[in-house]
């Protein structure tokens, strides 16, 4: 590190969080309440916190942006300090982390949750493209609202949705909004005169077989037409082209060139950087940590959970959700110097939103395992699980989850000892 570079502070803290999104601020809040005593520092550069899954219905044009977005400050914990810079390198072996303004954080325990990074980049002009010319993304806050303006505005010609190689957030969020837009175009009947195919990088349609037939009934209902082994390249946004990269059944690749009316773009991902770069990470760049008890296999006063996690769960808020208690109690066991107890099984949620006031609930775990929360069959497309989606998930989000409520690792913990 450079003399200009120097750390100028030294600040310690029990724990330090690096990042303020859905997992660090749930952590927070249920470390509060098991340990008022405790010193908590939250790294987190932004000022504002954002719902992302309700992105989805910003594109889809039922919730504005401003009902996904809230101050951070006002998500704070009373009596945790937030640091607002962003963390830029790790030094585990001296317990300690250094900010991007120099300033040397060192900590007892580290929890390591700073989401994950969007690639827009790695696609030629991407970045000039959108927000114009039919260019848009639900994974940007900047550009949500565009894609219903998109939307509304299709009249004809052809609609593409891409999807990269994996991992990314919400598997399922590229071909949610894909269906939203057919059943708008239907509704305005429209639907006949307009193109819609799925280019994905993939070759199967949902990663849990078992929620393919009604994903794929879905496809055939709105003629939507599938590409698969088709990833995103480049794009022309003045010229409305799209470049794909095609993989044959051979497995030698083409480019194939594209013409569109709207194109909307699911980013490839990535961990951050700093992750990437750091001792802490696995050789795909992200958090090495023990898929259970979310430990860091190398480091054992760190904990990581969320999208930069190196775990196989989906990549979702509902990940998070019963991912903080583990994680949480886990930390609690290791001050106190107990066995490491507590047990992620892999859950992760995906209201697969298949028209307006239809969604499939998918619901599994590590491998694929499907893991309902109601005695219905979860591959039926239903207005319940809409209103889930649309109303009381979201409740639940600012009012219990990011307050440090357990109830959804209770009750499923409850379930389990009952089913056992």
């Amino acid at each position: 590190m450079s003399a200009s570079n120097a750390p100028s502070r030294v600040d310690a803290f029990d724990i330090v969080i690096i990042g303020g999104g859905a997992a660090g601020i749930t952590v927070a809040a249920e470390m509060r309440r098991h340990r008022k005593s405790l010193s908590i520092g939250i790294v987190e550069p932004s000022d504002t916190h954002a719902y992302q899954p309700g992105w989805t219905l910003v594109g889809a044009g039922v919730f504005s942006l401003k009902q996904t977005q809230r101050p951070e400050e006002t998500l704070i914990p009373k009596d945790v300090t937030w640091i607002r810079n962003r963390a830029e390198v790790f030094e585990p072996e001296q317990n300690a982390v250094i900010l991007a303004n120099g300033r040397r954080l060192t900590y007892g325990s580290l929890v390591v949750c700073p989401g994950l990074q969007l690639d827009w980049e790695k696609i030629d002009g991407l970045k000039e493209a959108l927000g114009s010319n039919g260019v848009c993304s639900n994974y940007s806050a900047a550009y949500a609202e565009y894609t219903w303006q998109c939307i509304q505005s299709l009249r004809g010609g052809t609609a593409l949705f891409t999807q990269p190689p994996m991992p990314i957030k919400c598997a399922g969020a590229p071909q949610k909004i894909m269906y939203l837009t057919a059943h708008h175009l239907r509704r305005q009947k429209r639907l006949d005169q307009v193109d819609v195919e799925f280019c994905l990088a993939g070759d199967v349609l949902f990663g849990v077989p078992f929620f393919v037939p009604p994903l794929q009934r879905t496809v055939d209902d709105y003629g939507i037409k599938l590409n698969y082994k088709h990833t995103l390249t480049a794009v022309d946004g003045p010229a409305r082209k799209a470049t794909f990269t095609m993989t044959g059944p051979d497995g030698q690749t083409s480019k194939i060139v594209r013409d569109f009316d709207m194109l909307h773009v699911t980013p490839p991902q990535s961990a951050p950087d700093f992750v990437k770069k750091s001792p802490l990470a696995n050789e795909a760049g992200w958090l090495a940590v023990d898929p259970a008890t979310l430990q860091h296999t190398r480091f054992p006063n760190v904990f990581g959970l969320g999208d930069a996690a190196g775990t196989t769960n989906a990549k979702t808020a509902a990940a998070v959700r019963l991912q903080a208690p583990v994680v949480v109690r886990n930390l609690l066991s290791r001050i106190e110097g107990a066995k490491l107890s507590a047990v992620y099984d892999g859950y992760g949620s995906c209201p697969l939103t298949t028209g307006y006031g239809k969604v499939v609930l998918a619901e599994f775990g590590y491998g694929g395992k499907v893991t309902p929360s109601f005695p219905l069959d979860p591959r039926v497309p239903r207005l319940s699980a809409w209103l889930l989606k649309q109303n009381f998930l979201p409740y639940m989000y600012w009012n219990w989850m990011l307050k440090g409520s357990e109830f959804d690792i209770k009750h499923r913990e409850r379930s389990f000892a009952k089913a056992a």
